[in-house]
């Protein structure tokens, strides 16, 4: 088994599931500058947990994560990840509200023949305009939020910026791009939803 070494996180990682890549890093950095102790922190698609070892190896917080993929679920838990196995928020009570919600969705744009077969095309498939967990993640993301919370989403240029900015404010959040880096052919950016109510 791999592990990987960053931010004083050790992590895992399995065959079949996400690698931590740019996005990855870029993710976790920004989570860093938000995420406070004794928060209330859910991850959503964590893959092997990456971002969520980040945060609890720097921060003493309440980290709950959710992951559709039986293999990355797994991943996850060997590092120590408190993981759901579920489609986004479908397994929580709904009762539960959060400081900060993640989400580092599947943002390419896939075709029907692009499709890589498995669960690890969950992690890529974006659908067609990348935004496919895009816009359920925003409509849902609001019902599990603290009032004063917010959302850490990212995404690629490749996914539209402004057409995501649309639906975070359709979604009554307000948007702010907190970080963003160059990567080959795609820009990468994090953006931060405030709840507008």
């Amino acid at each position: 088994m791999v592990t990987i070494e960053y931010s004083k996180a050790h992590v895992n990682l399995a065959d079949q599931v996400y690698e931590p890549a740019e996005d990855s890093y870029l993710l976790a950095d920004t989570a860093l500058e938000f995420v406070k102790d004794g928060m209330d922190v859910l991850e959503i698609g964590t893959g092997s947990g990456f971002v969520s070892a980040v945060i609890k190896a720097n921060r003493k917080v309440k980290l709950l994560a959710t992951e559709i993929s039986p293999l990355a679920a797994i991943c996850a838990r060997s590092n120590g990840i408190d993981v759901i196995r579920t489609d986004m928020f479908a397994g929580l009570k709904g009762k539960e509200q959060f400081d900060i919600i993640i989400f580092n969705p599947p943002y390419l744009p896939t075709s029907d023949d692009e499709k890589i077969p498995g669960w690890l095309n969950y992690a890529f498939d974006g659908g067609i305009d990348g935004r496919k967990d895009v816009v359920p993640f925003l409509q849902k993301a609001g019902n599990y939020l603290k009032s004063d919370g917010i959302i850490l989403l990212l995404i690629s240029s490749l996914t539209g910026v402004d057409e995501v900015v649309m639906e975070i404010e359709k979604a009554r959040f307000r948007p702010e791009i907190v970080s963003s880096t160059k990567c080959s052919f795609e820009r990468l950016v994090v953006i931060k939803g405030a709840n507008i109510d």
